[in-house]
């Protein structure tokens, strides 16, 4: 197949593909008399096991290791993903069952604004359950102290640093580049406003990043690691955001 089909069936883009080439990553193992790639089935195998990893949360170089490491069988690979994916679609169904409550709440003409944090951002639906009663009452009196219209701000600035944060990731952006750094601080802000500095739901609120409760907005296990390899970045560079 050719790279543009290869992309059309996949649903990775060409200049990613090409990206893995100039890497050394994913080279395609033949060309036409006019010099188009053609990938074989080895190639697609091989470009299967990269994105499995890359949803597992790990970087290019890591990955390249992996492959060469011969006691790493695909199977292994495929199983790791299945549990990620298991663990998502866990996450989607509490979503979903909270996006039904919140409906089913302006139906009936109330206002949900006092508790839009724990109803309507989606990663609360994994780590509200390790909030303690204290904890969970401050989020809600945080939510109502920001006010609605600021919450909705917030949460489209989040979708936006994160769709940026994994177009950076997918270029193969150094994560310790200023415009990486600049948009990881601007996440931490953020995510201080959210949680009104409590430190302790600042760490519940990554365990669930980590564990898989932020896919649904971008937030998935390959750009959590990236963060994570920026804010080590950050801080060997003695960035005060690190």
């Amino acid at each position: 197949m050719k790279v543009g089909e290869v992309a059309c069936r996949t649903g990775v883009s060409v200049r990613t593909l090409h990206h893995y080439e100039e890497i050394g990553l994913l080279s395609p193992s033949h060309r036409t008399d006019a010099g188009h790639r053609l990938y074989g089935a080895d190639d697609i195998a091989r470009l299967q096991r990269i994105r499995s990893m890359r949803h597992l949360g790990f970087g290019l170089e890591e990955i390249a290791q992996m492959l060469a490491d011969r006691d790493l069988s695909p199977l292994r690979i495929l199983e790791d993903h299945l549990q990620r994916v298991r663990e998502q679609i866990a996450v989607q169904e509490r979503v979903r069952d909270r996006l039904e409550g919140l409906v089913a709440t302006l139906r009936a003409g109330e206002d949900p604004d006092m508790q839009a944090l724990l109803q309507t951002i989606e990663v609360m639906t994994m780590w509200e359950d390790k909030l303690t009663p204290d904890q969970k009452d401050e989020v809600r009196e945080q939510a109502r102290k920001l006010g609605a219209e600021r919450v909705r701000e917030l949460e489209r600035e989040w979708v936006s640093l994160l769709a940026g944060l994994r177009a950076e990731m997918d270029k193969g952006t150094d994560p310790a580049s200023a415009e990486v750094q600049g948009m990881l601080a601007r996440t931490r802000e953020l995510t201080q406003d959210f949680s009104g500095g409590n430190a302790r739901i600042e760490q519940t609120l990554a365990d669930a990043y980590r564990a898989g409760a932020g896919a649904s907005v971008g937030l998935d296990a390959a750009l959590f690691a990236y963060l994570n390899r920026a804010g080590r970045a950050g801080t060997r560079g003695g960035s005060p955001n690190g």
